[in-house]
């Protein structure tokens, strides 16, 4: 978010008892157990994840979707400014993917104090619907943690940051959870980086947490992303809160073929898509 001088005296006042945002924890997370994983060692959980992420990405491509936008600037529960977008992610009569945007009002977080900036925008479509593949995993370094329930998922655990920054690419820094059955991220939680400081301007950017849910049986795909941070301006603090819902997950008709670790994915007889078969222990 990009910070603007107007009423940031105000806000900085308003915002001075908040706190950042707290542990990513939530009500049906179970206890984080540091043991070593069983029966696999880490490097072949990353490379069995990151080898299903990859295949997800493809897979993600071929779907049509609705994705919807809210971000806040607060004044303790009141809200001062506010941007909204939603629009519908699919494909045109030549089978090329396009966004249609379908509801959009003119922005006021200025009244907030911030702006949304290309780097925002960017980070809503590609971060934080997080995925890491084959591809990418050498720019990060990720490191095992534990393992941990949520909900009636037993997962492993990761912190990840990256390496280095590489020219204007945006990078995740912070934690995943993997889920041990289909080997594929199933939430999400930490921030795009780096922060932007300039003599010119501040542009910085709110933590979050991304849940999946799984879609066709055997994909999980992003589902609902929020953050609620304070952001730490040189000039003031400005509280904001962002939702994003992704909905109505759909898959386009196309002859892409989608495969995992060499087999080719296809239609079962409930219509899901499966392995033709099943990939190997």
């Amino acid at each position: 978010m990009k910070f603007t001088l107007r009423f940031w005296l105000a806000l900085a006042m308003a915002f001075a008892l908040y706190g950042s945002l707290p542990s990513p924890a939530i009500a049906q997370e179970g206890p984080l157990d540091t043991a070593q994983p069983q029966g696999i060692t880490v490097d072949e959980i990353i490379q069995r994840f990151a080898a299903k992420e990859g295949a997800f990405k493809i897979a993600r491509e071929q779907y049509t979707y609705r994705q919807s936008i809210t971000v806040r600037t607060l004044d303790g529960s009141t809200a001062t400014g506010e941007y909204q977008e939603v629009y519908d992610v699919v494909f045109n009569d030549q089978g090329a993917r396009m966004e249609n945007v379908v509801f959009a009002p003119p922005s006021t977080l200025e009244n907030g104090g911030i702006s949304m900036s290309e780097e925002d925008l960017d980070d809503m479509r590609h971060l934080q619907p997080f995925v890491l593949t084959a591809d990418e995993t050498p720019e990060y370094n990720v490191l095992y943690v534990g393992q941990q329930q949520e909900d009636e998922l037993h997962c492993y655990v990761f912190d990840m940051a990256p390496k280095k920054f590489e020219g204007k690419k945006r990078y995740f820094q912070g934690r995943i959870w993997v889920d041990d059955h289909d080997f594929q991220i199933v939430k999400t939680y930490g921030k795009a980086v780096p922060d932007i400081r300039k003599k010119n301007g501040e542009n910085l950017f709110p933590k979050f947490t991304t849940w999946r849910q799984q879609v066709d049986g055997l994909y999980w795909f992003p589902s609902f992303t929020r953050a609620d941070d304070v952001l730490h301006f040189s000039t003031g603090d400005v509280h904001i809160r962002e939702i994003i819902k992704y909905e109505d997950y759909k898959k386009f008709g196309s002859k892409v073929k989608i495969t995992y670790q060499g087999q080719e994915v296809h239609k079962g007889a409930d219509g899901k898509d499966v392995p033709a078969a099943p990939p190997p222990q």
